[in-house]
């Protein structure tokens, strides 16, 4: 049994390691920081490492970056994973930093997916890294200023790293090409359809080109054809986090090309979120969502279309369901935008939250008793159905006191603009049964009997209830 194992070839490194690149030069990409006077190629050639976190896409060089400046300033590299790591293994790092020290060399340590630890194991570092004890270098695909603590954030200079451009990827597929299968051809547009599953990756595209290498080899193909990288490569969906930053991102810029009414970029940016593995009905409740905040009362058609796609893809599924998806987001793109209801909405919130609970208007409130309607429970209430127009001009429906906000604002555009003229009109009705009513005192006042004489009276005069009788009763008391 020992010599059938012994007679297995040993397992080969791994395309991606074994194209892992071993000087700076040899770094696909990242011109940005690494080329002449930029910040990582200073870094270097100072030869005085620093603490710092690599933000960017995954297979982009964070690890390789991390490695080559172990080497370039010839210290220990110790590597971590957040992903398989506890405090076990970070007191264990320590340990080896502290042992290197005693040797007099220095320590890199290199702690992936740095995001992935909880705020007391990044907290745990700090002080290794103010003592000198380490070099921290942290890795992350995600937004560090959300994921990574504050104190250890402000000790650790951010590198943004960018997905590797076509160019580069170009670069990188020639390289791996003559080391992994430089007796397999590959068409040109096989070489695009590849780069184009990698997506900006360089690890996915050593991957798919390993893949594509044994599959060429098994079915004895020495060309490689558009129709052959489909076939033998599974859906591979495009790049596309569904918790991280690559996801805000996107439903940002859907979000964004719908209120910019363009509904090419939308549809875009829709598909981008479907092929990279986005819940279809999460993009419908954010599509609702757009309904109302952008285009609201401007076309409120939008928001019963919106909730039937959502009902549509329920009913048939995927892929059938994806186009009501697609139509809605159309929709939503050319219809008339608005976001006063959205305004009124916060304003009215922000408002309610500030202030005091006024008490409800006594016209206004129900009657279901008798002990209600004693206390004047909805007295004087003007009910709008019986008044000219269904509308009760004049009437206040705010609590005592307070004046009318003027939140809500329509837009000049689509049904509000409408909505609009009907409130003017209504404005005027309230300013003509406000003036109506100022009249109306001012009459009853000039024709009250006892106007002039009681405005004549002298008020230290007082008569008695006798007077006031006899007075009413038009006798003479004498």
């Amino acid at each position: 049994m020992s010599d059938l194992f012994e007679a297995l070839d040993p397992p080969q490194v791994p395309l991606a390691e074994r194209m892992r690149p071993k000087t700076l030069d040899e770094v696909a990409g990242q011109r940005h920081l690494l080329g002449p006077g930029k910040p990582l190629r200073l870094a270097f050639e100072s030869r005085r490492p620093h603490s710092m976190i690599l933000w960017g896409p995954p297979g982009v060089g964070k690890t390789t970056l991390a490695r080559l400046m172990a080497r370039g300033f010839d210290a220990d590299f110790v590597a971590l994973s957040a992903v398989f790591s506890g405090v076990k293994e970070i007191r264990e790092a320590i340990q080896q930093a502290q042992a290197a020290k005693a040797r007099g060399r220095h320590t890199i340590l290199f702690v992936d997916e740095v995001h992935r630890f909880n705020k007391a194991q990044q907290d745990a570092f700090l002080p290794f890294v103010e003592q000198g004890l380490v070099t921290f270098i942290g890795a992350t695909t995600e937004n560090p200023s959300f994921e990574v603590n504050s104190a250890l954030l402000s000790r650790a200079a951010v590198y943004v790293l960018e997905s590797l451009d076509a160019a580069a990827m170009t670069q990188l597929f020639e390289r791996a090409h003559a080391i992994a299968c430089a007796d397999i051809g590959f068409d040109a547009d096989a070489r695009e359809r590849l780069i184009g599953f990698a997506d900006g990756d360089a690890r996915r595209l050593m991957n798919l080109i390993e893949q594509l290498q044994v599959a060429a080899e098994t079915a004895k193909v020495n060309r490689v054809s558009a129709a052959f990288v489909d076939q033998t490569l599974s859906r591979n969906l495009r790049r596309f986090d569904k918790g991280g930053e690559a996801f805000f991102d996107q439903i940002s810029a859907l979000h964004k090309s719908v209120r910019g009414s363009d509904p090419d970029a939308s549809l875009y940016w829709l598909c981008r979120m479907l092929d990279g593995g986005a819940d279809p009905l999460y993009l419908g409740r954010r599509l609702v969502r757009m309904a109302v905040e952008d285009i609201g009362l401007a076309d409120p058609r939008a928001l019963d279309m919106a909730l039937n796609a959502c009902a549509t893809y329920e009913r048939l599924g995927s892929p059938e369901g994806e186009l009501a998806l697609a139509q809605v987001t159309i929709f939503l793109a050319c219809a008339a935008k608005s976001n006063a209801a959205y305004k009124a909405y916060n304003a009215a919130r922000a408002f309610v939250a500030g202030d005091g609970s006024r008490p409800v208007p006594l016209h206004l409130r129900n009657a279901p008793t008798k002990l209600m309607k004693a206390l004047d429970y909805g007295k004087a209430y003007r009910y709008a159905h019986d008044e000219p127009e269904a509308y009760a001009a004049g009437e206040n429906y705010l609590p005592d006191g307070m004046q009318a906000p003027g939140w809500y604002q329509p837009a000049p555009r689509g049904m509000e603009s409408r909505i609009a003229e009907k409130l003017a009109h209504l404005r005027t009705l309230d300013r003509e049964a406000v003036q109506r009513s100022q009249e109306g005192v001012q009459q009853r006042a000039r024709h009250s009997p006892s106007a002039g004489s009681a405005s004549r009276q002298d008020p230290t005069m007082k008569k008695t209830s006798g007077e006031e009788s006899l007075n009413a009763g038009g006798d003479d008391p004498s």
